[in-house]
């Protein structure tokens, strides 16, 4: 009668290793919504905590085939056997869990590091436009050209790091078929701004360049200008102080 109902055991365990097998890992997912995503990965817990559950009964059964089959060699062999199958088949099953859980524990991290970088990202453009919009409408002096040209420079200097990691990490997804249409419009909307907003700093900060420039000669210009007519001014006082006659002085001061 032991025997009987260790074989009875042995084939609920069976079954319920088979049920296990089609509800965790044969059902066919579709990753289109973070939602979706998320309630995969808390299934995919449970379902982890429900096989490691069984452990216990597991070793139960194991270790009273094993008595039975030491008391009763004639019966307890073949349930021996059958015993090591299902033992088999159990231990595969709790490594294809774990393996899918941790795949999938990944995938999700991956998504959340992903949405981490385009918020930082999406400040600095956020920055990088308002830094561009300050460059407007700028009062005609050399200080204040020259602050905001430092100013978007110094914008501009941001590390491409971050965009490298955008790039992999939402192509990794997209690759494995997981959110890919709701990243790959993410990143079609981000990569168009990122690109608007680049050509028009570029642009910015190559005209502040030019009228800096041009700003900075007018300066030197009327710098010398200014140094030439003190010094007529001088060469005049002295010759008005000496009542120099003005046929007698240069053809300049004439």
């Amino acid at each position: 009668e032991k025997a009987v109902n260790l074989k009875k055991d042995l084939a609920e365990m069976q079954e319920w290793v088979t049920q296990a097998e089609e509800e965790y890992l044969e059902k066919d997912f579709e990753y289109k919504s973070p939602e979706e995503l998320e309630n995969a990965v808390e299934e995919m817990k449970r379902a982890k905590e429900d096989v490691l559950q069984k452990e216990v009964r597991v070793k139960i059964l194991k270790d009273n085939i094993k008595m039975l089959a030491t008391k009763v060699p004639s019966s307890g062999q073949d349930l021996v056997s059958e015993l090591n199958v299902v033992l088999e088949n159990y231990q595969l099953l709790c490594n294809r869990i774990r393996g899918k859980c941790h795949t999938l524990e990944e995938v999700w991290s991956c998504w959340i590091e992903l949405l981490q970088y385009l918020d930082l990202e999406t400040a600095w453009l956020n920055n990088l436009e308002e830094r561009v919009q300050m460059t407007e409408n700028l009062p005609d002096k050399l200080d204040a050209v020259n602050d905001a040209l430092e100013s978007l420079e110094s914008v501009l200097r941001h590390p491409a790091d971050n965009r490298t990691q955008i790039r992999e990490l939402g192509q990794t997804l997209i690759d494995g078929g997981i959110l890919d249409d709701i990243i790959s419009e993410k990143l079609e909307a981000f990569n168009a701004r990122y690109e608007e907003l680049s050509h028009l700093a570029v642009s910015r900060q190559i005209a502040l360049e030019q009228q800096l420039q041009t700003m900075r000669e007018t300066d030197h210009m009327l710098q010398v200008l200014q140094e030439n007519l003190a010094e007529l001014d001088r060469q005049l006082t002295s010759y008005l102080t000496d009542r120099v006659d003005a046929f007698q002085m240069p053809q300049e001061a004439q």
